[in-house]
């Protein structure tokens, strides 16, 4: 449903989404392999986008596609944004943008709700999901979009249940420019990791759009180009295990009806290895990937970050069975835990060779607000702002040894042998085990191939003939050719060469060693402007 407003003026609002900061998970060195310039398309603001009244014009703009022009600017009366913490420069700076242009400019999302007080130089702060303050925001700017003598704060306390939720504006998007789709089921995740703000922010009592919301956002998102996989964007796919368990029969019929258009990936504890009946309907709808928060194989650890739910079955088992689901693992990888020792960087290299998983993104611990780890460091006198180091948390470890154990883990992770070596073991024992799908025209169509050669031609070029280890690919892509395993070969050239290439940057120090960290290398960030 649309914002029940009602507006007296017809409105144009510029919806602009910020850059993101280069990541182990966000694929940027994949792009120009696969012709696309963005990770997945971003439900918040394309939901608001969605929600404004009808009578009011919208316009989209992703800046990991191009940025915002002044002409979209100065058509704008009102310029919306929305972002995560890591956004947070990028934000401020189409603040700037749109008040050199003068023009309003409101935020919304997770890092404004967390943090207000980051985001001085915005007219407008919503703070909050959707809901009253939404409303109360549309009805500020259906009277006036001039910009406020201060700044005003609309902070939600009554939330739009999510089966009212609009469908967000995929029409507004070109799916060919994204690597793949998203889609959110739920809100909230029932745990109390020390480290994740989600609790404070969505809650933890998951709440639930119905299945049919589901099933048009994705026949949506079909209607605006070949995708290949669409990511359920939830914090916990396996929050409510009743309700994943009531979504999958609709997600199996609808890949059935449509010729299983698309392959699937979601969130969750890595506890859903326990829970065998549902594994399999994941694999029935195609469930090919897994992101599972494994953050350290040292139990110690998981139990002081309650993180217990890890610990429900022994880690290599719960990968493991995964994978007898044909599912590829991801995994969170956490360095400077307060239970670090100088073995934990040994230790989590054994972790990796063992569990065989072959992307993990392995992050300096950052303490985000609104967590508890962030109020436990604060009572402690351990939280520091120092533009010279990689995160805002005094360890018990000296600074230097764990910025060097995040190093060694990342080194030792994305060797090229290594990450083929791993991704060989998934071609051998997780890829076979995926559901055995028909041929049909919404996979074999002329867009479809035309992606493949693109692909093709490009891992061919950057990384079979250009690339330093051409023949580490090559070791793995001529026989996987020959048994006619092209969606093998493209998934894993394109996700090593992004890996290798990412992690060989950070050796350089062009990345920082938290991904959630607030701001951006200054190195990174030139490169980024130049290119």
């Amino acid at each position: 449903m649309r914002s029940q407003t009602v507006v007296q003026h017809a409105r144009r609002i510029l919806c602009v989404f910020p850059r993101y900061t280069p990541s182990f998970g966000t694929f940027e060195h994949a792009y120009k392999l696969m012709g696309v310039k963005a990770f997945m398309p971003p439900q918040g603001i394309l939901l608001i986008a969605a929600y404004v009244p009808e009578k009011w014009d919208v316009r989209f703009v992703d800046e990991n596609i191009r940025a915002a022009t002044d002409r979209e600017i100065d058509w704008a009366d009102a310029v919306f944004v929305s972002g995560m913490h890591i956004q947070r420069q990028a934000m401020l700076d189409i603040a700037r943008r749109a008040h050199a242009r003068g023009k309003v400019c409101a935020i919304g999302g997770p890092s404004v709700s967390a943090s207000p007080e980051f985001y001085g130089e915005f007219d407008y702060l919503h703070i909050g999901e959707v809901g009253d303050a939404t409303d109360a925001l549309i009805a500020t700017l259906d009277r006036d979009v001039g910009r406020p003598a201060a700044q005003q704060r609309f902070e939600t306390a009554d939330r739009l249940p999510l089966p009212d939720f609009p469908i967000p504006a995929y029409h507004l998007i070109d799916g060919g420019k994204y690597m793949l789709g998203s889609v959110q089921f739920s809100s909230g995740c029932p745990y109390r990791c020390e480290f994740c703000d989600i609790p404070a922010l969505y809650g933890r009592q998951p709440r639930l759009k119905e299945p049919k919301q589901i099933l048009a956002e994705l026949d949506a998102m079909l209607a605006r180009g070949p995708l290949g996989a669409i990511y359920f964007v939830d914090d916990n796919f396996i929050a409510n295990r009743k309700a994943a368990r009531e979504l999958l029969p609709h997600l199996i019929a609808w890949q059935k009806e449509r010729g299983y258009p698309v392959r699937f990936a979601c969130e969750a504890t890595l506890n859903i290895a326990k829970l065998p009946d549902l594994l399999e309907q994941m694999r029935e709808a195609y469930f090919t990937t897994v992101f599972c928060g494994i953050e350290t194989p040292e139990l110690g650890a998981l139990d002081a970050m309650s993180k217990e739910h890890n610990l429900a079955v022994p880690l290599l088992e719960g990968v493991e069975t995964l994978n007898r689901h044909g599912m590829e693992v991801v995994s969170g990888i956490i360095l400077g835990l307060d239970t670090d020792t100088p073995e934990t960087a040994a230790h989590i290299n054994e972790f990796v060779d063992a569990s065989q998983i072959p992307l993990l993104a392995i992050n300096m611990l950052q303490a985000l607000p609104r967590t508890p780890l962030w109020d436990r460091l604060k009572d402690a006198g351990r939280l520091i702002e120092d533009e010279t180091r990689e995160s805002n948390i005094v360890f018990l470890r000296p600074y230097e040894d764990v910025l060097e154990s995040w190093r060694q883990c990342v080194r030792h992770a994305y060797e090229p042998e290594a990450v083929y070596a791993r991704f060989d073991h998934n071609a051998r024992h997780t890829f076979p085990n995926r559901k055995k799908l028909p041929v049909t025209r919404a996979r074999l169509n002329w867009p479809n191939i035309r992606k493949a050669l693109t692909c093709l031609g490009n891992i061919f070029l950057h990384v079979g003939i250009l690339s330093d280890y051409r023949r580490t690919f090559w070791r793995m892509a001529l026989p996987a050719l020959r048994k006619k395993q092209i969606e093998e070969v493209i998934h894993i050239a394109l996700v090593a060469h992004h890996l290798i290439t990412y992690a060989r940057e950070c050796e350089q120090g062009r990345h920082m060693a938290s991904n959630y960290a607030i701001r951006e290398k200054l190195e990174a960030r030139r490169l980024r402007t130049a290119s």
